[in-house]
């Protein structure tokens, strides 16, 4: 189990104590980093039978939890969704409210408080706990943006043959993969110069592909100022990262589509 104490709350007993509860853990330290650096106080559980765990200490050394808001992945392995609503509706008053990249089932968010779309910032998540609808964060891919160039695609055929042009491809996406984990966890302790220095390597190695979209958004983390995480919207840099964050990890598996539907292995 993974449980991570984030905050003592001393001036911030007006804020409401989080359970965030996330098999991913990129998501799960992201989201638990905002939240804490605008005063919240958040326990973290991996999955739904560690979050039961926490709220139901047998013994007072540790207590048993009692967040006022649980924050629950809509999709997890094991005990997930309405099940879980209601084991953690049995051991607790808290107001529970599901998070996911992508509209859930209604039954899910019928039974829950309230839907929050991922990535969120502290904003959202204040708004959706006064009883707003928070504003979907805004992605920086361009949707009528070509996956990759087709002018640096033609030229890998001239020189090679197809199984070798995929292989370029691929290694891009693993890659990328690999890259997404260090940055996620460079902007998660607010290294600068370690996002900078990624960004840099995606620029450069994506942009070499042509990989047109995970190498424009290398060059916004290239130019990552500390403040507004190198989006436009001049929010704190750690809300600005879980965009960034999806919107590569939309790039890749947008590259890898191309790649099953235009050069199958």
């Amino acid at each position: 189990m993974h449980t991570r104490y984030m905050f003592e709350r001393t001036s911030q007993d007006a804020l409401p104590l989080v359970l965030l509860i996330d098999d991913d853990l990129v998501s799960r330290e992201v989201t638990a980093t905002v939240l804490t650096m605008n005063g919240y106080t958040v326990h973290t559980a991996e999955d739904g039978t560690a979050a039961l765990a926490l709220l139901s200490a047998p013994e007072k050394n540790p207590p048993a939890l009692q967040p006022d808001v649980i924050l629950m992945d809509s999709q997890m392995p094991g005990l997930s969704g309405t099940d879980l609503i209601g084991e953690l509706r049995a051991r607790s008053h808290a107001r529970i409210f599901v998070v996911s990249g992508s509209n859930p089932p209604t039954e899910l968010t019928a039974a829950a408080n309230g839907f929050l779309l991922k990535p969120f910032n502290a904003g959202a998540f204040r708004t959706l706990l006064d009883g707003g609808k928070p504003e979907a964060a805004v992605s920086l891919l361009d949707p009528n943006e070509p996956v990759v160039n087709a002018e640096t695609l033609a030229q890998f055929r001239k020189l090679m043959p197809e199984p070798a042009v995929r292989q370029v491809y691929q290694a891009v996406v693993t890659d990328l993969g690999r890259r997404i984990e260090v940055l996620a966890a460079a902007m998660a302790r607010g290294d600068t110069a370690e996002v900078r220095r990624i960004g840099h390597s995606i620029k450069g190695g994506c942009g070499m592909a042509g990989a047109l979209q995970a190498a424009r958004l290398g060059a916004r983390l290239e130019s990552w100022d500390g403040k507004s995480g190198g989006t436009p919207s001049g929010d704190n840099q750690l809300d600005n990262s879980a965009v960034l964050l999806r919107d590569l990890r939309a790039a890749a598996r947008r590259l890898q589509n191309m790649l099953d539907a235009d050069m199958p292995a």
